[in-house]
């Protein structure tokens, strides 16, 4: 077991495991410390007490905590903090002079300027060498390009969804969740690029909020296209809600109707309640094909 403190350099962004046996005062939620980086010393916030974590969890050596930050840290901070956006100016003119095909989103100091990232977008692979060592003697600091995806992009830039609130990325989502169209389909939503699509251009993260539940629903419910039996005799599955818990069923009569899942039976559902429908579907007779399915 080793004793760590977990750190965040940003909000909405993962937390990072240090040492804090260099400092001897105690650390608490919310203190802001200086700690060593592979890049250079930064200023970040403690989110979570010095507790003991297994060495499994520890997946890179294990850098230290330096000191808390002191008024002076928090100044310095704050003067390069401002100067960020005249050095992405500066930035995307040299970009213009090198005609290199990048996108800038956003340069960021380190908190006493030692260190400056630029982040970028690109579909290509970008020779920034030169560039790179103009900057240097530009700034007179260390310089680094990053390349971001469109998803860090829409993260560091902020904005508004679709929906009408803080992008998800930029207030709470420390890690970006895998998300698929098979999602959008299991809850009923338009398939439309322009409905199912974020800030970023890809599929919406909230997609996986209620995923679970979705899933869950689905595997007590009959699929689209199987014959199911009712009160009013045997009928094909055209449709399903799982919010409701109800399926849209085409009878053999032409008509069709939305019933409670407990209303209806299908060849491995569970017996029958007190009251709900007993009978068993038998083979397709006169019903029309399916139309359509949730398989993919």
């Amino acid at each position: 077991m080793t004793i760590v403190v977990g750190v965040r350099f940003k909000p909405a962004t993962k937390t990072y495991f240090f040492d804090p046996s260099g400092v001897s005062d105690a650390l608490h939620v919310g203190d802001r410390v200086i700690v060593e980086t592979t890049r250079a010393r930064e200023l970040g916030r403690v989110v979570s007490e010095a507790s003991d974590v297994s060495s499994e969890a520890i997946v890179s050596q294990l850098k230290p905590v330096l000191r808390k930050a002191t008024a002076a840290d928090l100044t310095n901070a704050e003067h390069f903090g401002g100067q960020e956006a005249e050095a992405l100016q500066r930035c995307r003119e040299r970009l213009v002079e090198y005609h290199l095909p990048a996108k800038l989103v956003k340069a960021e100091y380190n908190f006493d300027g030692s260190h400056l990232t630029f982040s970028f977008t690109s579909e290509q692979r970008i020779d920034f060498r030169d560039l790179v060592r103009d900057l240097a003697r530009v700034f007179h600091t260390r310089i680094e390009l990053r390349q971001v995806g469109v998803r860090d992009e829409a993260k560091l830039i902020r904005g508004i969804g679709p929906c009408g609130r803080e992008l998800c990325c930029s207030t709470y989502l420390c890690e970006f969740i895998p998300v698929s169209i098979k999602m959008a389909k299991l809850q009923g939503l338009p398939l439309s690029p322009m409905e199912i699509s974020g800030s970023c251009g890809r599929l919406l993260c909230c997609l996986t909020y209620e995923n679970a539940c979705y899933v869950e629903t689905h595997q007590r419910m009959p699929r689209v296209g199987e014959i199911v039996g009712t009160a009013d005799g045997n009928g094909k599955v055209i449709g399903l809600n799982a919010v409701k818990e109800t399926v849209h069923v085409l009878l053999e009569s032409g008509m069709t109707m939305d019933l409670p899942l407990d209303q209806v039976r299908w060849r491995g559902s569970e017996p029958a309640t007190a009251g709900a429908v007993t009978q068993q579907p038998q083979a397709a007779q006169n019903l029309p094909a399916a139309t359509e399915s949730d398989e993919d």
